[in-house]
């Protein structure tokens, strides 16, 4: 990326933003900032998903093992039980690390 590319790439970036928050003072009671608000949590929800998934299953273009896969499930399972986060961590990198010990990548 050219020296250029990227100092468009900045200043698009900036007046999208500066863009998004003067809309945002505007529009702050509208039925349009009722609606956007609907939406806008479940399209975060899905966002993260969507990259969660895509970090799990893919390293650059090929398929990331079977052992990150069953790590990350791991980590899902005791989250979702509500394990402290260093016990969620550590469990997932141990079952990661366990599979790849015993040659399944």
């Amino acid at each position: 990326m050219s020296d250029a590319t990227l100092l468009l790439a900045v200043l698009a970036l900036a007046i999208g933003t500066y863009a998004i928050r003067v809309g945002g003072v505007g529009l702050g009671g509208s039925r349009l900032s009722l609606h956007l608000r609907q939406w806008g949590d479940p399209a975060v929800i899905v966002l993260i998903a969507s990259v969660a998934a895509t970090a799990t299953l893919y390293e650059g273009q090929a398929f990331a093992g079977w052992a990150r896969v069953a790590g990350v499930a791991a980590a899902a399972g005791l989250a979702a039980l509500r394990a402290p986060l260093v016990v969620v961590v550590v469990a997932a990198a141990g079952v990661a690390a366990s599979l790849r010990a015993l040659g399944i990548h």
